[in-house]
């Protein structure tokens, strides 16, 4: 039975390209396709570029690329109706729906290549890309096959250790098509907005001098340094907050808790509190920020140490920036290295070395016992 899958995103693109494969593909087009020059498909040699059109009158226009008779692309505009339509004919045909994830690994028979694959479809900066190229063109293979090497030669510590450093990269793995989550929380009128807006290059928080301005979670997706991040806007913490200011703090601390980085932000314009101190107790671990330093508060309490800046100046903005990014990834893999990218890969690499003690020895199949 022929398949039918949509190559390119959903959208209303240009163009869509829908990829008809499998036995008597090409038969199956051409019972819709009707080419320009009056002539049947089957007429023309392989590789032909025709150009037609798909269905009842007026039917719709396409270019179909019948690469043999059992391989046929057909593209047509690229918006969802167009698709859609096409796509029904071609079941009705006969042809069974699969999805493009589906389709590209059945053509590749290396799984780790697929997922790759699949990744840099969905990778959201051009570093990003990089890193799932090198694994699409085989780092992180050659890396299992070493472990693998290691292993059948009886060096267990040493395969170990390679195990270890591939779960150090995990999270920037993980991070290379979803972005790093990172909040900005303070105090109310500290000016986390304004940062958000500094960081991001436009305005996407609201901001005002009224406390409690902002009750939900605005976010704003980015790049620093090249990593994808999506910045949270969080209400401003403090006590005695009222029943609406409430309902938002209790957002912030949710995004907090769940968060890659956050990002303390304090006023430079007042004096150290002890709801400053209190604030930072909770989040020890927190990035610190002092903005407003073109308003320094006078003398008072020492601060805790954290960057200065002012985000109406734009002072310190691309430390910040730096800052993140040095916190998200301290670490940057060399070009070539392997990544392990899907958390199936990632709990293989965890559950293979408990399987190697019970075992005493073993075989890590990668990709394959990871699905």
């Amino acid at each position: 039975m022929a398949v039918v899958a949509e190559l390119t995103p959903p959208g209303r693109g240009a163009v869509a390209t829908l990829r008809v494969e499998g036995l008597g593909a090409r038969d199956v087009v051409a019972r819709h396709f009707r080419p320009a020059t009056g002539r049947d498909l089957s007429s023309y040699p392989p590789e032909r570029v025709v150009f037609g059109r798909f269905g009842p009158e007026p039917g719709e226009e396409v270019i179909v690329h019948a690469a043999s008779e059992q391989a046929v692309e057909i593209h047509c505009h690229g918006g969802h109706a167009a698709v859609a339509r096409l796509t029904e004919l071609l079941a009705a045909a006969g042809c069974r729906r699969t999805d493009w994830r589906q389709w590209t690994r059945s053509h590749h028979q290396d799984p780790i290549a697929a997922e790759a694959h699949i990744a840099l479809a969905e990778a959201r900066t051009q570093r990003a890309a990089e890193i799932l190229l090198d694994q699409y063109q085989g780092a992180l293979r050659r890396a299992m096959d070493d472990i693998q090497a290691l292993l059948g030669e009886g060096q267990v510590d040493q395969a170990r250790q390679q195990i270890d450093r591939l779960l150090a990269r995990a999270p920037l793995g993980l991070h290379l098509t979803a972005p790093w989550q990172v909040v900005l929380a303070g105090r109310p009128n500290v000016g986390k907005s304004s940062l958000i807006n500094s960081l991001v290059g436009y305005q996407r928080a609201l901001v005002d001098p009224l406390p409690g301005t902002t009750r939900d979670v605005v976010t704003a997706t980015t790049a620093l340094d090249g990593w994808p991040v999506e910045l949270s806007d969080t209400a401003g913490l403090r006590d005695g907050a009222s029943p609406v200011e409430q309902a938002g703090i209790a957002l912030a601390e949710e995004r907090l808790a769940a968060a890659d980085l956050a990002v303390l932000v304090f006023d430079a314009s007042r004096p150290w509190s002890d709801e400053d101190q209190r604030l930072f107790e909770t989040y020890p671990r927190s990035l610190v920020v002092h903005n407003k330093c073109d308003i320094m508060a006078p003398d008072g309490p020492p601060r805790r140490e954290g960057l200065s800046t002012s985000a109406t100046r734009g002072d310190g903005i691309d430390a910040l920036a730096a800052a993140i990014a040095q916190r998200l990834v301290p670490e940057v893999p060399p070009a070539g290295a392997a990544v392990p990218f899907t958390q199936a890969q990632i709990e293989a690499l965890r559950a293979y070395p408990k399987t190697l003690a019970e075992r005493g020895t073993g075989t890590f199949c990668s990709e394959d016992s990871a699905k």
